[in-house]
């Protein structure tokens, strides 16, 4: 078994949203080296946000840092002290007008382990009662129900691209489902 061990660190940048830092390391076989690190101060989260008609709730936004424009789930940082399940229904009611019914954990990961602490936890976001408009306009240019195929069609032509969108719903489309068929 080949651990890499940590023999300190250092913080290079810090704001309240990110970290870098970089922590002296020993890579087995190779020798110590200053290894890049990504640190998030918070858990992120993501919903697969679905209705009685088997549709999917998505934002239409654009990401400047790409420049791009695609179909995302609704997500968000849980605050310091928030319940993660509690950070993803306040997201969907901010980003899109829906209140959430029932907010049950599919899955959580870390996006990034080589690089990164980032962690996502995905919940299927179910029984949502329309109680107005976005609150965050900055978030979503439309927020629009999609058939299961339209998602699928969606993800494969490359529509949703964000990341942590893709895989909350690859992951709800497969083995989540498959789980509890």
């Amino acid at each position: 078994m080949v651990e890499w061990r940590t023999f300190g660190r250092r913080k290079v940048y810090g704001s309240p949203w990110v970290e870098v830092w970089l922590d002296d390391v020993d890579i087995p076989g190779t020798g110590r080296i200053e290894h890049h690190v990504v640190r998030y101060p918070r858990v992120s989260t993501t919903s697969v946000v679905t209705d009685d008609r088997g549709r999917f709730l998505l934002i239409w936004r654009h990401r400047f840092i790409t420049g791009r424009w695609g179909w995302e789930v609704p997500a968000g940082w849980a605050e310091p002290g928030e319940d993660p399940a509690q950070a993803i229904a306040r997201e969907v009611e901010e980003e899109t007008g829906w209140r959430p019914g029932r907010v049950e954990l599919m899955t959580e990961y870390d996006a990034m382990a080589g690089i990164s602490d980032a962690h996502f936890r995905s919940y299927h976001v179910t029984g949502c009662v329309q109680i107005g408009e976005p609150e965050d306009i900055s978030e979503a240019a439309r927020v629009e129900w999609h058939s299961e195929q339209d998602v699928v069609k969606l993800l494969t032509i490359g529509q949703i691209a964000d990341g942590p969108s893709h895989a909350a719903l690859s992951y709800y489309l497969g083995p989540y489902r498959l789980a509890w068929q």
